[in-house]
């Protein structure tokens, strides 16, 4: 196999950081003797594109250089074929807005991301995939549907360019409007359907989200399962009380909070709800969730 890493750059990552960083960052990849092909990308879906023809053409290796946006692209041109036709490996260089998925690992994101590189720090991660209506999507972060998608969707739309300011701005809009619903779902060998409302769920595989959000404290990449976080319909006046315990894990620890460790969730949803799943906010008919354990090998 070729140890020839395929960069796949967003230059318009981090409201255009990205772009202005990343050749030095790969030239000093270079430097230190890691060989490289780097590819750009002009619109979204583009990684998508790019990492599943290189996949196609027998490249195993490579290197999301912006943010989780991108390492989702990536992932979803690797699958569905990666599950028989070799493990892929994936590097990160943070480049962008929310590096969430590397915070499980390090908040020295850039730094410690470069060394992981040129160390071959690899570890086996799971890898998550949300049948919908439409086909399949898979993750290594999280998805999520509720207060958190509304969040993220606030972020992308006014304030996608202030990073983490942003996140927490989208925060704070979201509970002008708080909305309490209905997910109906049920988790592995669950007889029945759980209708009760709630300010979110979330399915995750590691920990973070927009960047500082502690959101599934206990996730662990590796560990085969889905952490399942439910917080249920909590008022303004207690989010807006318990908000500081979302970035530092312990809203779990709230009355109305709980978390399974789980390997498969089946929706019954009637409608199409807004999702969040890495970063990306689409709008979907969830089926499941399953996990593809130890599917992707990641240096971190």
């Amino acid at each position: 196999m070729s140890d020839t890493f395929l960069a796949i750059v967003n230059p318009a990552a981090g409201g255009g950081r990205c772009g202005k960083l990343a050749k030095a960052a790969l030239e000093k990849l270079r430097a230190a003797g890691v060989e490289l092909q780097v590819a750009e990308t002009s619109e979204p879906g583009d990684a998508t594109r790019l990492a599943r023809l290189a996949y196609a053409r027998g490249l195993r290796q490579f290197i999301a250089v912006g943010g989780d946006g991108t390492a989702y692209e990536i992932v979803n041109g690797l699958f569905p074929e990666a599950e028989g036709a070799g493990k892929p490996l994936l590097g990160f260089l943070p480049l962008g807005t929310g590096n969430s998925f590397l915070r499980d690992f390090t908040s020295n994101g850039a730094e410690y991301a470069k060394e992981a590189i040129l160390v071959r720090r690899r570890i086996a991660s799971d890898v998550l995939c949300l049948r919908h209506s439409g086909g399949r999507l898979y993750f290594i972060n999280l998805l999520s549907v509720g207060f958190t998608a509304d969040v993220t969707a606030a972020a992308n739309r006014r304030f996608k360019g202030l990073g983490e300011l942003g996140y927490l701005l989208g925060v704070l809009q979201c509970l002008a409007r708080l909305r309490r619903r209905a997910f109906p779902l049920r988790a592995d060998d669950d007889t029945e359907f759980d209708r009760r409302r709630c300010l979110f769920l979330s399915f995750n595989n590691s920990q973070y989200t927009g960047g500082k959000m502690k959101i599934a404290p206990q996730a662990s990449t590796g560990d085969g399962l889905i952490e399942y976080v439910r917080w249920g319909p909590i008022g303004r006046i207690g989010l807006l009380r318990n908000l500081p315990t979302l970035f530092d894990g312990t809203h779990i620890r709230h009355p109305l909070a709980s978390r399974r460790g789980v390997r498969r969730i089946e929706f019954a949803l009637d409608t199409p709800v807004d999702v969040m799943i890495d970063g990306e906010v689409l709008t979907l008919k969830c089926d499941s969730v399953e996990v593809l354990p130890g599917g992707l090998d990641v240096l971190v």
